[in-house]
């Protein structure tokens, strides 16, 4: 997009100062985003096309964010908390009074305040899981009792009930004819599938709670300042009522894989547990005081779920002739259900060990 055409979007929000600049800003995979500086003493900003091929009701989405921001702005203001205005996400609202902007291409725009000094990190360490847990505990935390009730901006995103039906829909019409040669894969994963399933029941029950989450815990959806203090939890777009396991498995889904989701090698997956333990102990320590029994409970579940969610997800995209994911070549994404199937394997080979560790930090 032409600099021409920034400058226009730009000007449709209410901004302090004489924009000086405007360029591409991080690597992100959903929305095109960049840093908008600025003459003199006022603030850069961070200018970000939704996209609402992903987030289709914009209007909910940033709602939900203006409702979590205010929130968690109120709650550190209350607290006492210093330099707040680097601790929470602040939005810039457009000529209408909304916290985004339509163009005359249906194209969707934000603009919040760029916080200066800031730095994201890429590497999961033992320390920086610790932080991230502690992290997103903490913004859990702070959301436990949000007044108003946020939708789902993407609907079911963690519900394993419809991704196993999606698995099942897929295998009944085996439209690219690669069934025969996973048929192992689909038999395993329906083995389990019905303990992987028991959080939909357990909520259907009224023995699990949905709380606010953020639904992308990677380490990198962090800001931290100099020092290498954890600044504030960023990327809000996928905040909304799920079960706290999407925060706690999802990372370490990630984050203590030895390998990369995709690596075409099997055998280098492994669940690393220095990660694990680093995480987990940040996470509670922030977390345990609103979390309940049930939900402590479950914590080794969550992290066997996300690796087998994942590996069913994969699985069905294969069979349907790779049409959601993008891949690199023929068998990527029977490669990443490899991949998320050894892990899930390994993980469940940690069952006692998990539940002893988290008993022993209680």
């Amino acid at each position: 997009m032409e600099t021409l055409d920034l400058a226009s979007i730009l000007a449709q929000f209410e901004i302090a100062g004489m924009v000086m600049a405007v360029k591409p800003l991080g690597n992100g995979l959903i929305n095109d985003t960049y840093h908008v500086t600025t003459a003199g003493n006022n603030p850069d900003y961070v200018l970000q096309r939704i996209n609402n091929a992903i987030f289709q009701d914009v209007d909910l989405l940033q709602h939900n964010i203006e409702v979590v921001t205010s929130h968690i702005r109120h709650k550190l203001e209350n607290s006492g908390a210093s330099d707040i205005d680097r601790k929470v996400l602040r939005f810039i609202r457009a000529r209408d009074g909304k916290t985004y902007y339509r163009d005359h291409d249906g194209r969707y725009w934000r603009l919040m305040i760029y916080i200066p000094d800031s730095y994201t990190h890429q590497a999961v360490t033992p320390q920086s899981a610790h932080d991230a847990g502690k992290a997103f505990g903490q913004f859990e935390q702070m959301l436990v009792d949000v007044p108003e009730q946020l939708g789902e901006t993407i609907p079911d995103f963690h519900n394993m009930e419809l991704r196993m039906r999606q698995l099942r829909e897929a295998v009944q019409h085996d439209a690219a004819g690669r069934l025969s040669q996973v048929r192992h894969i689909v038999d395993e994963l329906e083995r389990d599938a019905y303990e992987m399933c028991q959080a939909e029941r357990l909520y259907r029950d009224g023995k699990l709670p949905k709380r606010i989450c953020h639904c992308d815990t990677k380490v990198n959806n962090m800001l931290f300042d100099k020092d290498g203090n954890v600044l504030c939890v960023i990327d809000l777009d996928t905040v909304m009522p799920s079960f706290i396991f999407s925060d706690y498995g999802d990372f370490l889904r990630t984050g203590a894989n030895l390998t990369a989701e995709d690596d075409p090698d099997a055998s280098h997956v492994g669940f690393d547990v220095e990660i694990f333990k680093s995480f987990t102990m940040g996470y509670l320590e922030s977390a345990r005081g609103f979390l309940s029994p049930i939900e402590i409970e479950h914590l080794p579940y969550a992290v066997a779920l996300f690796p087998f969610m994942q590996c069913t997800r994969f699985l069905t995209d294969y069979i349907n002739g790779d049409t959601y994911y993008k891949t690199q070549y023929a068998t990527h994404n029977l490669d990443r259900a490899h991949n998320q199937l050894a892990l899930y394997c390994d993980v469940r080979r940690h069952d006692t060990m998990m539940a002893t560790y988290i008993q022993g930090l209680l």
